[in-house]
């Protein structure tokens, strides 16, 4: 998709689609009256007729209008102004989209002059129409062997901009929402492949690829023989079921000066999840192809600060295996031994994100960062606790996650702060060993999180749990894409 922002009256407006807004009850935007007066009144007789209400997502398409020089003219509805909120403008962005799509348009022009939400810069908008017109787009089907006959024909949009002053401003949302939407589909592919394709070799091979002729992306793979050597036992007892080898890769983005300190992402990367000896029930497993959706966010992020060539240091690590029962698969009772030198009983070896993470988390401590933050699809309890709308965060620096706090409310990506209070440290203690990986049945998701925090001294720590929201399942199954967006605000935010 090709997208402009183009200043100049709507009714002159050269093409195959004008979309302006009608808000409820049955009232014609700015851009709307403009084209009711150039057509002599042709839309408010429409109105007049009750063909249209302006329901939120309500669309009515028009041909061939009088006086108007577009080809046709696309009518959305936004509700009642006073009601206009994100979730109202998403649907009204998603629903036009979709009715595009269904028509013979191959260009559009947006007028959302008049669908303003309190508190939201025009160029909000515009970054946020970008990125749902590519989200409403996307489709996986790389592994058909026949594409579905939809046959999209709408190639471009263009965004009105009231005045010339602002084209700058617009052109920056676009570029932003194209490097996040392009960073969304990437995620989405990798989720979206099966675990036979996806191993951890496949997403060291991607990584590689990112980094070909990109001067200042640089990629590095640590294969099992290095992770002995820095002792990572804790990442090795996860992929010892597995014939497929684990992989410690490192993306480093380098924006900035060599001085400042780098903002690290840490992905997990199951790339499939078995639960190894503490075998998972069968319904649904083929779902667990999703358990490297942190490490997929990982690379959308990078990806999208890449595109936009941001003036920052980013360093991106994914700990990534498969967790697979075998003879030489790790047992509960079993002991192992950290990067860290602690020492974990495991109780349950479908804790196994956990593990990876510690000695990822580690290893990130070499890079001096400036905070870290780490993705996981770590708990089920995550998924009871939140549902699916927003992602869980934990941390060990207020700031730190206020600002995340915010960046997800900036860009629609939304987080919500559990407590990481001393008190649950408890549930980690173990008879044998330093710690247990596992809390017991109570605040699943934040015992994760304090198992996590004992390797997260030495730094600025924020702990994402996308379990809820890194897939949807059912007829809509598939890989979302979060947190990309979310990721790449908060880096937007720092530079």
């Amino acid at each position: 998709m090709e997208y402009k922002a183009k200043t100049g009256s709507p009714e002159k407006l050269s093409t195959d689609c004008l979309v302006i807004i009608v808000s409820e009850p049955r009232k014609l935007s700015s851009a709307a009256q403009t084209v009711d007066k150039a057509s002599n009144g042709y839309l408010s007789g429409i109105l007049r007729q009750g063909d249209m209400q302006g329901r939120v997502g309500q669309c009515l398409l028009l041909h061939n209008i009088n006086g108007v020089t577009a080809k046709r003219v696309l009518l959305v509805g936004s509700g009642k102004q006073k009601d206009f909120n994100e979730a109202a403008f998403n649907k009204v962005i998603n629903d036009m989209v979709s009715t595009l799509s269904e028509s013979g348009a191959k260009d559009a022009h947006i007028c959302l002059a008049d669908a303003g939400i309190k508190n939201r810069e025009f160029d909000w908008h515009i970054c946020q129409a970008v990125i749902l017109t590519n989200s409403n787009q996307y489709r996986f089907e790389q592994m058909k062997s026949k594409k579905s006959d939809r046959r999209v024909k709408l190639t471009k949009l263009s965004f009105e901009v009231v005045n010339r002053g602002q084209l700058k401003k617009a052109d920056d949302a676009i570029q932003q929402g194209v490097a996040i939407g392009a960073g969304m589909d990437q995620a989405r592919d990798l989720g979206n492949l099966p675990g036979n394709v996806c191993t951890p070799n496949y997403i060291a091979k991607q990584a590689k690829l990112m980094a070909k002729g990109q001067k200042n992306l640089t990629v590095k793979v640590l294969e099992e023989a290095d992770m002995r050597k820095l002792k990572m036992g804790s990442i090795l007892s996860v992929s010892t079921g597995s014939r497929q080898a684990a992989k410690l890769i490192t993306l480093e983005y380098k924006g900035a000066a060599a001085k400042d300190k780098p903002v690290v992402l840490v992905g997990k990367g199951v790339t499939f999840d078995t639960g190894g000896i503490s075998l998972k029930p069968g319904a649904a497993m083929d779902e667990m192809k999703f358990d490297m959706c942190g490490a997929a966010s990982v690379i959308g992020t990078v990806s999208a600060v890449v595109q936009m060539q941001l003036p920052i240091n980013v360093v991106g690590i994914i700990p990534a295996t498969e967790n697979m029962p075998d003879g030489l698969a790790t047992k509960p009772g079993d002991i192992i031994t950290s990067m860290s030198g602690q020492t974990i009983e495991i109780l349950n070896t479908d804790a196994e994100g956990r593990l990876i993470l510690c000695d990822a988390l580690t290893y990130a401590e070499k890079f001096k960062p400036k905070c870290v933050i780490d993705i996981a699809t770590l708990t089920g309890a995550c998924l009871v606790a939140l549902g699916k709308v927003p992602s869980a965060v934990l941390g060990n620096h207020a700031p730190l996650i206020s600002d995340l706090i915010k960046s997800g409310q900036q860009i629609e990506d939304k987080l919500w702060e559990l407590p990481l209070w001393d008190e649950y440290q408890e549930q980690l203690k173990s008879n044998f060993a330093d710690i247990a990986n596992i809390g017991g049945r109570d605040a699943g998701t934040i015992t994760a999180a304090c198992f996590l925090s004992r390797f997260t001294k030495s730094y600025h720590w924020a702990h994402l749990d996308i379990a809820g929201t890194a897939w949807k399942s059912g007829e809509q199954k598939g890989a979302t894409g979060r947190p990309v967006p979310l990721l790449t605000q908060y880096i937007l935010n720092q530079v």
